[in-house]
C-alpha cells in the first residue's frame, strides 16, 4: 500500500528568490498501514492512516499541523467517515528537515445532530442525485482563529464551518453559477457532461480554501473550469479556473476571479511522447491548494493526474507538472457576474490573476532522486529556520491505496516500487512481498 508523503523545502521569505534558491531537504512516508484514533471500528474504511494529505495546515502557536482527509476508500463507493488528522514533526532549525510524524488526534466530520458526513456519493447514500446530505468529499481546509474548521469539498461544491471538535456550525452558501446542474435546470450532484451542462465538473469542486490574514475572507478554488466554460462548450478544453471569494461573517460570496492553468502546449513539451490531448487541458491538469500570505497574495499549487498513485503504482507514466505559483488578484477583473461558457478566450475586458512562478517540485524532486508522486494536494509554511527562510511542507493523498473506480468490490493496491510489480488484494489483506501505495508526501523546501 502507498504510504503519505511529507516533503520539506526551504523558501525564501520573500518568494522573489530564483528558483534556484529554493533548496529540497527532505521527505518522510508514514505507512499505507498505519491506522488513526477514529474509534469508528477497524479496518480501511473505518481506522486507516491516509489520504489526509488532501490539505495541510500549520499552526505556528503550537507547532501544529492539521491534515484533510479526503472522502475516503473507493473514491465515493465507500462508507467512510471524512476527518481531520492532527500531527507533529521535529525540524531541525538549522537544515529544515523533518522527522518524527507524531499523530496526535482525529477528528470526525459531524453535522449538528452529531451524525458522522460520508464519503459516499449523493446518490449511493441518498438514492438522490440532487441531494448532498450527509455527503461530503473534503478537499481544502483552513483554520479560524477561534479554533474552529473551514472545509471546501468538491461534491457541492460547499464550504461548511466546523468547531474544534468536528461538529458542524454552518454552510456557506454556494454561488449559483457553480451548481452543477442539467439542460433542464435540475441540479445532479453526482453525473458528469454531458448529463450536467453547466457548473462544476464532476469531481472537480473546491480543490483549495484559504483565509486572509485578517480572518474576514475565505478564498475557495475550484480544481479545474466549469463544465461548459470552455471551447465548445467543454470546460475539459479551458484553462480558466474560478477563484471564489467568501465574506466569513455572512458566508455568502462577494467575488469570483480567473486563475489560468499552464497550457497544455507548455506540459507537453516536458513530457514528449506522452502528451495531453486537448481535452486534457481542463481536466488533467488542475489545482491543488491555495494559501494566502501575509502580503495579500497567494501560493498556488498545480499538477497534472501522472506520477506514483493506486492507477500508476510502478511510475511508468513520466509527469509533466507539479509546481507552485505566486499569484495577486489586484488587478484581475471581478467574473462573478460574467459567463465563460462556450470559449476559452476570455472576453474583452477581463483580466485574469497575475501569476509568477515559484517552485518547479517536479524538477526539485527529479533533481533529487525522488519518485514523483500523482497527488501533491497539501501545502503549508512551517517554521522559520535559522538562516531566516522558512520551512515548506507539502503532503500528498495517497487514496488510501485503494482503487477508486468501479462499482464492485475496491482493492487494495500494492507495489514494489518503481518498474516493479504490483497486484491488488482484497481490502486489508497483507501485500506479501510488496507494500500498500504510500500515503503523504513530506518536502521541506
Amino acid at each position: 500500500m502507498r504510504k503519505t508523503i511529507l516533503f520539506s523545502v526551504a523558501a525564501a521569505i520573500a518568494l522573489a528568490a530564483p528558483a534556484s534558491a529554493v533548496t529540497y531537504v527532505n521527505q518522510i512516508a508514514i505507512s499505507g498501514s498505519a491506522i488513526d484514533f477514529g474509534l469508528l471500528g477497524s479496518g480501511p474504511n473505518f481506522n486507516r492512516l491516509g489520504g489526509f494529505g488532501s490539505d495541510l495546515v500549520y499552526d505556528a502557536a503550537t507547532n501544529q499541523f492539521y491534515g484533510l482527509t479526503d472522502r475516503g476508500p473507493g473514491g465515493g463507493l465507500i462508507d467512510y467517515a471524512p476527518r481531520i488528522q492532527s500531527f507533529g514533526l521535529n525540524f531541525d532549525y538549522n537544515t529544515g528537515a523533518i522527522s518524527n510524524f507524531t499523530l496526535n488526534a482525529t477528528t470526525i466530520l459531524r453535522n449538528g445532530s452529531g451524525n458522522a458526513f460520508s464519503s459516499l456519493n449523493p446518490f449511493l447514500l441518498n438514492n438522490d442525485p440532487a441531494t448532498l446530505g450527509l455527503s461530503l468529499d473534503p478537499e481544502g481546509l483552513a483554520r479560524m482563529s477561534n479554533g474552529h474548521y473551514l472545509v471546501s469539498d468538491e461534491y457541492g461544491p460547499s464550504i461548511i464551518e466546523f468547531d474544534a471538535n468536528g461538529n458542524q456550525v454552518r454552510a456557506f452558501t454556494t454561488p449559483a453559477n457553480l451548481i452543477p446542474k442539467k439542460a433542464d435546470g435540475s441540479v445532479d450532484y453526482v453525473a458528469g457532461r454531458p448529463t450536467t451542462t453547466s457548473g462544476r465538473q464532476d469531481n472537480r469542486g473546491f480543490e483549495g480554501l484559504t483565509i486572509s490574514p485578517d480572518g474576514k475572507k475565505a478564498y475557495a478554488i475550484l480544481q479545474d473550469p466549469l463544465v461548459n466554460e470552455g471551447d465548445q462548450g467543454d470546460g475539459r478544453r479551458s484553462r480558466n479556473v474560478r477563484i471564489v471569494v467568501f465574506d466569513i461573517a455572512t458566508g455568502t460570496s462577494t467575488e469570483q476571479y480567473i486563475y489560468q492553468l499552464e497550457s497544455i502546449a507548455t506540459v507537453n513539451a516536458v513530457v514528449p511522447g506522452n502528451t495531453f490531448s486537448a481535452t486534457n487541458q481542463g481536466r488533467s491538469i488542475g489545482v491543488s491548494a491555495i494559501y494566502a500570505l501575509s502580503d495579500g497574495r497567494f501560493v498556488v499549487l498545480e499538477r497534472d493526474n501522472r506520477g506514483e498513485g493506486v492507477d500508476d503504482p510502478n511510475s511508468l507514466v513520466p509527469t509533466g507538472l507539479k509546481s507552485a505559483f505566486v499569484i495577486d488578484l489586484n488587478g484581475a477583473t471581478n467574473v462573478a457576474s460574467i459567463s465563460l461558457a462556450g470559449s476559452g478566450a476570455l472576453p474583452n475586458g477581463v483580466t485574469p490573476v497575475s501569476k509568477t512562478p515559484f517552485l518547479d517540485i517536479r524538477a526539485k524532486l527529479l533533481a533529487a532522486g525522488i519518485v514523483i508522486p500523482e497527488k501533491i494536494e497539501g501545502l503549508a509554511f512551517g517554521p522559520r529556520l535559522a538562516n531566516g527562510s522558512l520551512a515548506l511542507i507539502l503532503a500528498t493523498d495517497n487514496d488510501y491505496s485503494v482503487t477508486q473506480t468501479g462499482s464492485g468490490q475496491q482493492f487494495d493496491v500494492c507495489t514494489s516500487g518503481v518498474g516493479g510489480v504490483t497486484s491488488q488484494v482484497a481490502l486489508g489483506t497483507p501485500c506479501l512481498a510488496q507494500s500498500l501505495v504510500s500515503s503523504g508526501c513530506s518536502v521541506s523546501c
